[in-house]
């Protein structure tokens, strides 16, 4: 992890374009764009057409494709691109997020505040069970970038006061904390507590890592699909899981 040239790379997009048509106006949004430029500020190396695809990063050896959410959306362009080369797929995690509301009537930007919430790698799950089908290619890698960013949301939600429902605007990146990348199998063990026990079950690992139940069955049913635990049998109605060895 480099900050130095992440704040490159924030000084490179933010304080160019975006400064000057303003929020949430230009085509590509602010987070993937810095990204972009932080993982390669060769523009030549960005935006290629690899088969009946555009690759956001193509280098010697791999290509790298920024995706913010909806891993969904990614699948037929993974599947073709694993068939030429290996593949990394960088995922950012709001660590830290301040909130800004936008009032598209008047133009005017509340004041910044700080979301309860705090980002971990484990928020990833969500995005990975639904390409779950391509995590056992070994061509196939992921980056997981924690960072701090203002969200920016527009006040046009159902509720009285238009914040449920409402639309993102953008998300301006300010600070990098931590890259976690996972390679191959063994990365994956970074998903699971040191503490947990022998025989575990989804409440013990919904306990340790503050996920939800049902965000924690997704979880064990990934690493359960690659093969980073396995279950051993049950304990109620709930599936008892090991750390495979």
């Amino acid at each position: 992890m480099d900050k130095q040239k992440f704040y490159d790379a924030c000084n490179m997009i933010i304080g160019k374009d975006r400064e000057k048509c303003g929020i949430g106006t230009l085509g590509e949004k602010t987070l993937h764009a810095v990204l972009k430029q932080y993982f390669e500020p060769q523009t030549e190396n960005q935006e290629i057409k690899i088969g009946r695809y555009v690759a956001d990063i193509v280098s010697e050896n791999r290509i790298i494709e920024i995706q913010t959410r909806a891993f969904n959306n990614l699948r037929k362009k993974l599947e073709s691109f694993l068939e030429f080369t290996d593949v990394t797929v960088v995922y950012p995690i709001p660590k830290t997020k301040w909130l800004c509301w936008i009032d598209k009537e008047t133009g005017e930007v509340s004041k910044q505040r700080k979301s309860p919430k705090t980002g971990t790698i484990y928020d990833a799950f969500f995005e990975l069970y639904k390409i779950k089908h391509l995590l056992t290619n070994p061509k196939l890698n992921f980056c997981f970038v924690l960072l701090e960013l203002t969200e920016y949301r527009y006040l046009n939600g159902w509720s009285k006061d238009k914040k449920r429902g409402s639309s993102r605007c953008d998300r301006i990146p300010g600070d990098i904390d931590e890259i976690v990348y996972i390679r191959d199998i063994n990365d994956y063990l970074k998903f699971l507590p040191e503490n947990l026990p022998q025989n575990f079950t989804t409440k013990d690992y919904s306990k340790l890592t503050k996920l939800n139940l049902s965000s924690s069955q997704t979880a064990l049913n990934v690493l359960n699909y690659i093969g980073a635990v396995k279950r051993v049998g049950k304990s109620g109605n709930m599936h008892l899981y090991q750390i495979k060895s």
